[in-house]
């Protein structure tokens, strides 16, 4: 019986700077040693796709407890140089100003957030996997709550709108998007403000921080 094995690949999405970005890793070992690339790792034996996939999320970046979801099963034959591997790839949310906390093993060399639209060369084909996850998650902010992984617990209006903005890398009329996120009631005014560059803004959270399937485009 031919032998394949099974690993999970992380894209990783954080909005930093105004843009979404991804958090891509310096492989520290062969085979593509050097060249960017997608955190991840094998499936264990005993181990689930989502038991491997938070391993592999807190041993190459620090991070526990962030949003996963699975996004697609990557198999063709070549993809990997070592033999018949087949990925089962995640998107992962990190909530705004997320930042790389160090790896536990040697796999990794440095990790750094890159823009979605100016990515480097990527290994294997993790290129592919990162547009497939660009697209899933564009789609899902239209019909979900999804984006509240991105935010920290308290917002102002502003950068809930920005945050939109900046993962679907278009504008959206502001007047619009407000009377419709009032009209949701997904927010809940928080009584305080925060000190802006011309007047204080209100601060707001989200009544529920899971997902839910409402339509906010």
């Amino acid at each position: 019986m031919p032998k394949a094995f099974v690993a999970v690949d992380l894209v990783l999405f954080t909005v930093r700077d105004g843009t979404l970005q991804v958090l891509l890793v310096e492989r520290g070992i062969p085979p593509f040693k050097g060249q960017w690339a997608l955190p991840g790792g094998f499936v264990l034996e005993r181990e689930t796709l989502e038991v491997a996939a938070r391993r592999e999320l807190q041993e190459e970046t620090g991070f526990v407890d962030v949003y996963l979801e699975q996004l697609y099963t990557f198999g063709h034959p070549t993809r990997d140089p070592q033999g018949r591997v087949v990925s089962v790839a995640y998107v992962g949310l990190i909530p705004h100003r997320g930042r790389f906390l160090g790896s536990a093993n040697g796999k990794v060399a440095q990790a750094a957030w890159w823009p979605v639209a100016r990515l480097p060369s990527l290994a294997y084909d993790h290129a592919s996997i990162v547009a497939k996850a660009v697209e899933r998650l564009r789609s899902k902010v239209g019909y979900t709550n999804l984006v509240y992984a991105l935010l920290p617990s308290a917002f102002t209006l502003s950068e809930l709108h920005a945050m939109y903005e900046a993962v679907l890398a278009r504008r959206l009329d502001r007047r619009n998007f407000r009377k419709k996120i009032f009209s949701l009631g997904l927010l809940r005014p928080l009584g305080r403000t925060r000190r802006g560059a011309h007047r204080p803004a209100a601060l707001y959270a989200f009544r529920r921080r899971r997902p839910m399937v409402v339509e906010i485009l």
